[in-house]
């Protein structure tokens, strides 16, 4: 029987429902630089600790940013983004579970990709048909590890109960935009040193997608 518990399911996009080819060192340093060179960052500044959306965020605190520099740094992620969606795979049985989990709970796709290029790869890969609704980084007011999103999708279903849903990421930001937003976090194939690290605690840590539906219905039980 279903775990009545869950009944939302927020995905992360890369590396958790595909694998993705998107070089986020280079794009972070390349966001970075351009940063650095419009006078944003001093050249110590250690960015490397940063994501890309945390170094545009502290970018756009700065009274001197400027729509068109913003629109400049968008246009290079979304480079990166493009040329790494390109010819994206499922991870592993995720179509299956999908499938199964679309049948049963409501299924949102939180990403800090732009929307076109997520919709594009979810319809590519076959499985945007079991989503009912897509967020990229248009439609929320600001970019994982941020919770704001979260709680841009929690406003979109009052009839679901936080406690009632459950995102699923591999990276420590979206652990913390869950956490931030009291939302449960499973960690898909996520690193325990790094998650532990940024002070995250997911409910559960996953190897394989069709764990995720084992914990939904309540029959996980890790390293079981």
């Amino acid at each position: 029987m279903l775990n009545q518990e869950v009944k939302g399911i927020i995905f992360d996009m890369d590396n958790t429902l595909l694998q993705s080819k998107i070089n986020f060192p280079a794009m972070k340093e390349a966001v970075f630089q351009f940063l650095l060179g419009h006078g944003f960052f001093e050249p110590g500044y250690d960015w490397k600790r940063y994501t890309a959306s945390q170094l545009i965020e502290k970018a756009r605190m700065s009274t001197r940013m400027e729509n068109t520099i913003e629109e400049e740094i968008w246009r290079t992620v979304a480079r990166f983004e493009e040329e790494g969606m390109h010819g994206a795979s499922l991870e592993p049985g995720m179509a299956d579970l999908l499938a199964v989990l679309h049948e049963r709970c409501c299924l949102v796709v939180l990403t800090n990709n732009a929307h076109p290029a997520a919709e594009t790869a979810l319809r590519e890969t076959g499985i945007a048909k079991y989503f009912d609704y897509i967020a990229g980084r248009e439609q929320v007011q600001a970019l994982k590890p941020s919770s704001l999103g979260v709680q841009h999708i929690l406003g979109r279903y009052p009839h679901i109960r936080v406690t009632e849903w459950l995102f699923v990421g591999d990276s420590w930001i979206d652990g913390k935009a869950a956490q931030d937003g009291n939302v449960r976090f499973a960690a898909y194939g996520g690193n325990r040193e790094e998650m532990e690290g940024h002070g995250v605690l997911p409910a559960v840590y996953l190897a394989e997608a069709r764990e995720l539906l084992r914990y939904v219905e309540g029959g996980y039980r890790e390293g079981a």
